[in-house]
């Protein structure tokens, strides 16, 4: 490690073998805690070429918990965090919303690191019993139309990083990794990173292989679309930009969508635009993002996924398959 180091003090770049042997080594436990935390942040002042996050992407993959659910054709919905814009649970919401309109939802989610409520801080708050059993998520997929994977019961590499990442508090790759380490391998993806220099990466990565997929980087600085302004959006057929104009929508202020300071805040928050209990604002933006995220499966236009997101959330089968997660779950 110590040789590594230097080289990345340096500004030198490691390649992708380089890269997947130190995340392999890490979760080996060959590393003490100051040398990890050391290479964490040597990332956090250098930009992390496309071979370095292409093998740390690699190892989390080769030695994680594989979760076949391919017989769903699936979509993940999730951000890397690290935006530091500390709105409510946009994806999280999104991706019920999206299994209420009948596409099956894969959630790669963890707690908040470099915020204050990630996916499943609020999920756990709420009822929800995370599990790695195979059958029990193909069941929860089935019948709710989405299932929850808490990363840390799929990722033991992340057993040694966790508590550093935690003592940190700030972004690091791992929130560049985390979309892409999904266990179940989702046919489709909607992935929301945190700088335009990030989506670029990604979509050299992303490019090469055959799934649906959409990654976008709100302009104002969001890893999800705001409405605050426009987003850029790469997928496998094009780049665009998305403005909140396209789906006959006001722009919003970044006031009306963020979240609660506290876990227990940002559920009433959740569980309020659930029962349709949510602002104008609050909607327009889950069903924003959900509305893409429907498009990019089925290849709708994103103003037709938006209204099919729409009618999930008036309907309340957003809350339905919220309602049968939670069942199932117990």
């Amino acid at each position: 490690m110590k040789q590594i180091l230097n080289r990345l003090i340096n500004q030198e770049k490691i390649t992708k073998h380089e890269a997947k042997n130190v995340l392999v080594n890490i979760s080996n436990g060959k590393y003490n805690n100051s040398q990890i935390a050391s290479f964490l942040t040597v990332y956090m002042m250098r930009s992390i070429s496309v071979d370095e996050l292409d093998g740390f992407r690699e190892a989390l993959l080769d030695l994680c918990l594989k979760i076949d659910l391919s017989a769903f054709n699936t979509i993940d919905l999730c951000g890397t965090g690290g935006d530091g814009k500390d709105t409510f649970n946009i994806s999280t919401l999104s991706s019920f919303v999206t299994a209420g309109a009948g596409v099956k939802v894969a959630k790669h989610g963890n707690y908040g690191v470099s915020s204050s409520c990630g996916s499943s801080n609020v999920l756990e708050f709420l009822g929800v019993k995370f599990t790695s059993d195979e059958s029990k998520l193909q069941k929860t997929i089935d019948k709710a139309g989405i299932c929850v994977l808490h990363a840390p019961l799929f990722h033991p590499a992340m057993k040694n990083v966790g508590p550093i990442r935690r003592e940190l508090g700030v972004k690091t790759f791992f929130n560049m990794l985390g979309p892409m380490v999904n266990p179940s391998f989702p046919q489709n993806q909607m992935v929301g990173v945190f700088s335009l220099e990030l989506a670029r990466l990604y979509s050299y990565l992303y490019q090469n292989n055959s799934n649906n997929y959409a990654i976008l980087h709100d302009l104002a600085g969001y890893d999800e679309i705001s409405l605050t302004g426009n987003t850029k959006v790469i997928t496998n057929k094009e780049d665009k930009i998305l403005t909140p104009v396209d789906l006959n929508l006001k722009t919003l202020s970044a006031d009306e969508i963020k979240g609660g300071l506290t876990v227990k805040d940002s559920a009433k928050i959740f569980i309020d635009i659930l029962n349709g209990n949510g602002t104008k604002a609050q909607n327009n933006v889950v069903c924003a993002n959900a509305g893409l995220a429907i498009a990019t499966v089925n290849n709708f236009s994103h103003q037709e996924g938006f209204a099919l997101a729409e009618r999930s959330l008036k309907d309340k089968r957003a809350l339905k398959a919220f309602n049968k997660l939670i069942e199932l779950s117990i």
